[in-house]
């Protein structure tokens, strides 16, 4: 089984429920609010680039990163009017990243956090986050929390349009802290009228408020808040979805 591959192509018909403007307006809240040393903006994992576009529809400069090539290319195949540059697209896994400057915010949205399933990997990838921010600069990435992770286990769930259909299934570990969902993935070929199938896995791991504070730390982000989905309280006990907003030190030196 492969991850982001054939699903690339159907992804934007699978997540129509993701109103990706009211995730931009959340952001900008929290960028307006903390004051950006500038406009550059990395989306991490942005996946096929709609909430890039969208952010840069509002007069940021976008970098995107992924580690899938496939959805890289729905995200480049994307063209929105905007007054300033396109968004630059690179395939780069987290914990690999390496940009060609510094940014002024990064975001990283849609649980791609709990896609790096060792914490080590994670850990790096943070502090590559950190190491390119301007100072000043905003971190701010949700996670699916361990509740609704654990919560999903044994769960079948079917999302389907005119021309594909998926179906997948939720198993969650407690040992190993890993949910897996095994999709099976049907789309219908244009030219020649018949349905193509494939098998994919996808995995997150259940990263606890506590164990992400403490990355966040060890990296040297200052200012660390949580919130709850799409919200400017504290997430609750049993919240789907949490969010982290950190700072990078103002008074930090940024030497690459």
């Amino acid at each position: 089984m492969t991850s982001y591959g054939f699903l690339a192509g159907c992804y934007d018909q699978f997540t129509t429920d993701v109103n990706y403007p009211k995730w931009a307006d959340y952001i900008e809240s929290h960028f307006q609010k903390m004051g950006l040393p500038g406009t550059t903006v990395l989306d991490l994992a942005c996946g096929t680039g709609s909430l890039t576009w969208e952010l840069a529809q509002r007069g940021y400069d976008m970098i995107g990163v992924d580690l899938s090539p496939d959805m890289l290319a729905e995200a480049m195949e994307k063209q929105r009017p905007i007054d300033g540059p396109a968004p630059v697209f690179l395939c780069q896994s987290m914990d690999q990243l390496d940009l060609y400057g510094t940014i002024d915010a990064c975001v990283c949205c849609l649980d791609s956090m709990n896609y790096v399933l060792e914490p080590k990997k994670l850990q790096k990838a943070i502090e590559r986050v950190y190491l390119f921010l301007m100072p000043g600069g905003v971190f701010l990435f949700d996670i699916n929390s361990p509740y609704k992770l654990e919560h999903l286990d044994g769960q079948i769930f079917l999302d389907e349009t005119e021309d594909a259909y998926c179906v997948w299934r939720a198993e969650y570990s407690k040992r190993s802290r890993i949910c897996s969902y095994f999709m099976d993935i049907f789309q219908l070929d244009e030219e020649t009228g018949l349905w193509e199938r494939e098998n994919e896995l996808h995995q997150e791991r259940a990263y606890t408020p506590e164990d992400l504070t403490a990355m966040l730390k060890q990296a040297g982000f200052q200012d660390i808040k949580q919130y709850g989905n799409l919200k400017w309280r504290a997430p609750k006990l049993e919240e789907d979805r949490i969010f982290f907003v950190a700072r990078k030190n103002p008074n930090m030196t940024t030497q690459l």
